[in-house]
């Protein structure tokens, strides 16, 4: 696929809602995870422009952060193999160093060509901070600097193209959300008569001041009533949900972000947050790859796994 290919489409799937014991109601999700098969859902939007950005300023290294189990690590170093750049990871906790062959994550970036650099925690919060960057510069040569998740101008206006003329008809549009970046897109591309709906992946909604520098639209809200107590965190309950959603659909969700949104939107339509006679659009993010990782840490905890 060439970067500066047209912009892709990816495949809209009705959820037949009385599986859920749902009526009244059209839900929609838009399977951003089968956009490409490593570089999926809301990463393959946010980095489509930054990649093109890169090649207009002869940037031939990409630098960006993360941590264990992160999307966006894996996505840029998939993307990195495939379009002909040198990714480097700037890895969160020095004692990672030594468990790369244990984390399927650092694994696939490793074995995408990445070049993964561990820092302790407590450097890892100076990432934004300029002297660090410039310090990464001397150490390890120029690069196309990619903030933690991605979010800039470039991801949010590969964001944007996940709405088309196709979703106009739509009263509510749904999405995970972590930086706020792809929330961002989506608010700048709706209609007046649409409410944007974010599903925090995190406690709070501080997104909305990230949002903010990116559109002046108000037609959203944030809710972290289906954080399940924080990043990363998951439950039995969510645990089966994502398995009974993937046995009801054959759709399978990731536990730290889209798991969470569908949880969330079925709970809100038994509970008649949405207008009746409603249709809603959800986004399916991707972040698949996660899944493994999450496992290991279920199995470690004995709890079920996700299948």
């Amino acid at each position: 696929m060439n970067i500066n290919s047209a912009n892709v489409k990816s495949q809209l799937v009705k959820i037949d809602l009385s599986l859920f014991y749902c009526h009244g109601y059209s839900l929609f999700i838009q399977r951003e995870d089968l956009l490409h098969p490593f570089v999926s859902g809301n990463k393959f939007r946010k980095l489509k422009y930054n990649l093109i950005e890169a090649r207009k300023q002869k940037q031939n290294t990409l630098l960006t952060f993360g941590g264990a189990f992160s999307n966006h690590i894996a996505a840029v170093a998939a993307a990195g193999k495939e379009f002909g750049f040198k990714t480097i990871g700037i890895i969160r906790g020095e004692e990672l160093i030594n468990k790369v062959s244990e984390n399927a994550t650092l694994s696939f970036a490793r074995d995408c060509g990445m070049e993964l650099q561990f820092v302790s925690r407590e450097a890892y919060r100076n990432k934004d901070e300029v002297g660090f960057i410039n310090n990464l510069k001397q150490q390890l040569g120029d690069f196309y600097l990619l903030s933690e998740g991605g979010t800039n101008d470039f991801a949010v206006k590969g964001c944007e193209e996940i709405l088309t003329e196709e979703t106009n008809s739509f009263d509510y549009i749904c999405v995970p959300v972590g930086t706020g970046g792809t929330m961002a897109g989506l608010i700048k591309a709706s209609k007046e008569n649409q409410q944007v709906l974010g599903f925090s992946a995190l406690k709070g909604s501080f997104q909305s001041s990230e949002i903010a520098k990116y559109t002046s639209k108000t037609n959203f809200e944030i809710t972290d009533n289906y954080c399940f107590g924080g990043y990363g965190k998951i439950d039995s309950d969510l645990i089966r949900f994502i398995n009974e959603f993937k046995e009801k659909t054959n759709i399978p969700l990731d536990p730290v972000y889209t798991g969470k949104m569908m949880y969330g939107i079925m709970d809100l339509l038994k509970k008649g947050h949405f207008k009746e006679n409603s249709r809603i659009f959800a986004v399916h993010t991707g972040g698949l790859q996660g899944i493994a990782g999450m496992n290991q840490k279920l199995i470690k905890k004995n709890l079920p796994i996700i299948e």
